[in-house]
């Protein structure tokens, strides 16, 4: 599954690791060892929580892209 869902990458001291948090998805922050682990992560949590969403009848929010800030 390709998602559209906005992922932000950050290291975290910490945490000790670099965590991905999609700002869409209440709560849904992965994490990996490196800036490429942490988004393959998340991927794999957005799919996991869409299913379960979709599965139990809940709202998925439609993916907006980026957020632009003023």
């Amino acid at each position: 599954m390709s998602t559209k869902y906005q992922v932000v990458v950050y290291w975290s001291e910490a945490d000790g690791c670099y965590l991905a948090e999609v700002p869409e998805l209440p709560r849904l922050i992965a994490d990996g060892p490196t800036r490429v682990d942490a988004p393959q992560s998340a991927e794999e949590m957005i799919e996991a929580y869409v299913n379960t969403a979709r599965q139990a009848g809940w709202p998925v929010p439609e993916p907006s892209g980026r957020f632009a800030f003023a």
